[in-house]
């Protein structure tokens, strides 16, 4: 028989029960189903000023960008020497730059350009991106080998660098692009370079969702693959690439108006913000006449912050390590 009697020393000390009791469960209300994610990001940007802030002034871009009629009724293309650098006045609130050109109109006017290539850039890049994103990391092996090296290749490239050099060759094989013409040649100099980054985030959004019960629920009710990856897996892997897409539109809208204050981006007869940035150089120089410059390199700054800003808000709302 063992002696369980305890040592000197090795006593414990059991509490009374009275001074163990569990608290009262909190009760849960289950009468209504659970919020989905969307639903609780959009409650959350809805809280939050610099979503609203950023709205608004992306709001005000897009009726400049669809109604620019609505702003001003003067011809951006219609120069008078006559006013060239002419100051302030009734009707030309901006002023004119050097060639007579009215500059309120050219910035009202140029934000076409500079917008749209930013949009169809990003929704092309997006679209590649998840694409292949989603396929490398869903079926793994060997296709994900060959996409995620595909990237790298592509991604270890500048897209700058790379937006330069495939222009320059395109000007020489098509130097009279007109104006959808040298907005598509801007567009696929950028896509072309840009899809790799929404690449890997889709790729690492896939791969973490794809081993959750919920996928394999789904296939154990005899979902098929293609299935699982287009409706379960697919749109739950979206927050990232949103507010990665979100941010990089900013950035394209940057990058075309740098390829066309070099020279070889939107034509020069096409009313932009790079263009009319371009043609400022001058006064940049003399340190005069600054309000040719000034107005539409304010109004690019004034979107690319809004869409940074828009962005850092959804990131906020839609991952939930920040809402923590």
């Amino acid at each position: 028989m063992h002696n369980h009697t305890p040592q000197p020393g090795q006593e414990r000390f059991v509490a009374p029960s009275i001074d163990t009791e569990l608290p009262a469960a909190v009760d849960v209300d289950t009468s209504h189903p659970p919020e989905s994610q969307w639903k609780q990001a959009w409650k959350s940007l809805r809280s939050n000023w610099i979503f609203w802030f950023s709205a608004i002034l992306l709001l005000l871009v897009l009726v400049v960008v669809c109604f620019p009629t609505l702003f001003t009724s003067v011809d951006p293309r219609s120069a008078d020497l006559s006013n060239s650098l002419g100051k302030p006045q009734p009707g030309h609130i901006f002023g004119f730059d050097r060639q007579g050109y009215d500059v309120f109109a050219r910035t009202i006017h140029g934000a076409r350009a500079s917008v749209v290539i930013g949009l169809l850039t990003t929704l092309i890049v997006t679209i590649i991106g998840l694409f292949t994103g989603a396929i490398a990391g869903f079926f793994g092996g060997w296709v994900d080998t060959i996409v995620s090296r595909t990237a790298d290749i592509f991604f270890a490239i500048p897209l700058l660098l790379a937006a330069i050099v495939g222009l320059s060759a395109l000007n020489n094989v098509w130097p009279d692009r007109g104006y959808w013409g040298g907005v598509t040649a801007v567009v696929i100099a950028l896509a072309v370079f840009g899809w790799p980054q929404i690449t890997r985030i889709a790729r690492g959004a896939v791969m973490e969702i794809k081993n959750l019960e919920f996928v394999d629920a789904a296939r154990s009710l005899g979902a098929s693959k293609w299935r699982n990856l287009f409706t379960h897996i697919i749109p739950n892997a979206l927050p990232p690439v949103i507010v990665t897409a979100t941010v990089s539109l900013g950035v394209y809208i940057v990058a075309e108006a740098t390829l066309s204050f070099l020279g070889i981006g939107l034509p020069p007869s096409v009313v932009s913000w790079g263009n009319d940035i371009a043609a400022a150089q001058p006064q940049v120089r003399s340190g005069d006449n600054l309000h040719v410059l000034f107005f539409p390199a304010g109004a690019l700054a004034l979107t690319v912050l809004s869409f940074m800003l828009l962005g850092d808000a959804v990131r906020d709302a839609l991952d939930p390590k920040a809402r923590k």
